[in-house]
């Protein structure tokens, strides 16, 4: 349904076709047609080969794209995909990376959706992808390990940290190869970011739900004529979706906490908070809020079960807007002072200076740091320091 939806929205199918033949797949062919779901038109892609019986490995699969004739940015793309799917068949079934057999995903023509659909994000050039919550469908899928509930174990891992849509519907509305791809490319998750729609997209899946089961792209410039020179296109706010972690702690030292913390910011938290709260038989408390990048979330977790005596960490998945911003420095009699400058949605900026360079110089100054902040905020809106 990817691929289809990118080659409606205008990626050259012969020369996706020509990226895939040169993978050396048995006779592999695509053939288009367009169909109507539910009474809309949409476009089908049929993938045919001929029949076999293989599983590959990671590395099988590598080495075919790594030979391939595809750009750089294609096998980049791609492999991307792929690596994500071994990650959660790994995860799953309790073994490595180079271990992990592809079954489904390791076919002919799973193969040829993944490198197909990394080709015409490149053909339509395609640099940030943003996608609505997921829905999964209910019920049970034969796979090749047996008959699982929906969704599927690679799927369900593969969808940690991405927000789930409800649809109760009876089948698989996601399959592997496309959590995959949403894992492995999407951005953030949330409604149509502010765009110019330049092309529209369908693609097709081969059931039928009583709803339209088809997959829409809209590709387009996040830079519309129609904004003000106020509020600039690339810097307006932007909604994604993050994963938060907490924990309760009761029974931890103000040093090992403080250590946890400095072990979270270095991994790559986006925000660490405590707050003190008073729990069971009156012990003093304190919850770790931990804001994370959904790939970053399994990774944070593991140090607060290192490095904290925390038996549970209880995790959201949240959606936050946040400002633009850009790094500057802003001249004062006391010299140059770094900060960061945030563009607010009425289009106006606001100057927060770092502390760091504040606290040097009221050191060497002799001043208090709430003088030298406010006078590095007077210099950026072109008053005396």
């Amino acid at each position: 349904m990817t691929l289809a939806a990118l080659v409606d929205a205008g990626a050259d199918l012969t020369i996706i076709h020509a990226g895939i033949d040169s993978l050396g797949l048995p006779s592999c062919r695509l053939v288009a047609s367009e169909v109507k779901k539910r009474g809309f038109r949409a476009l089908a892609i049929t993938i045919e080969h001929e029949p076999e019986h293989k599983h590959r490995h990671l590395h099988h699969i590598k080495a075919m794209i790594d030979g391939s004739a595809l750009s750089s940015r294609q096998k980049e793309l791609a492999l991307r995909i792929f690596q994500r799917l071994a990650e959660a068949e790994a995860k799953v079934h309790g073994t490595t990376i180079e271990k992990v057999h592809f079954h489904e995903v390791g076919a002919v023509d799973s193969i040829a959706d993944i490198v197909g659909s990394a080709i015409g994000f490149d053909l339509l050039a395609i640099e940030r992808v943003v996608c609505s919550p997921v829905p999964t469908g209910r019920g049970f899928v034969e796979i090749a390990h047996g008959r699982c509930s929906i969704p599927a174990p690679a799927t369900g891992e593969l969808l940690r940290g991405v927000p789930l849509a409800p649809l109760d519907v009876e089948g698989e509305l996601t399959t592997p190869t496309g959590a995959a791809i949403v894992a492995a490319l999407v951005n953030e998750f949330g409604p149509l970011p502010s765009m110019t729609v330049e092309r529209i997209g369908y693609g097709a899946g081969q059931k039928d739900f009583e709803h339209p089961n088809l997959l829409r792209i809209l590709v387009g410039s996040s830079q519309p004529a129609a904004l003000s020179t106020e509020s600039p296109p690339d810097r307006r706010p932007r909604t994604e979706s993050i994963v938060l972690l907490e924990t309760n702690l009761d029974n931890a030292t103000g040093e090992e906490i403080g250590h946890a913390v400095d072990r979270l910011w270095e991994a790559g938290a986006l925000d660490v908070t405590l707050a003190a709260v008073q729990m069971k038989k009156g012990r003093p408390g304190v919850i770790i809020s931990v804001q994370a990048q959904p790939q970053d979330a399994d990774r944070l977790e593991a140090l607060l079960f290192a490095h904290t005596p925390t038996l549970g960490v209880r995790r959201s998945v949240v959606m936050r807007s946040a400002l633009a911003r850009e790094s500057a420095k802003v001249e004062t009699s006391w010299g140059p002072i770094a900060g960061k400058v945030a563009y607010l949605p009425d289009g106006s900026r606001r100057f927060s200076p770092e502390y760091e360079d504040c606290h040097r110089v009221a050191v060497r100054e002799g001043k208090p740091v709430a003088e030298i902040m406010a006078g590095a905020q007077a210099a950026f809106l072109g008053g005396a320091p």
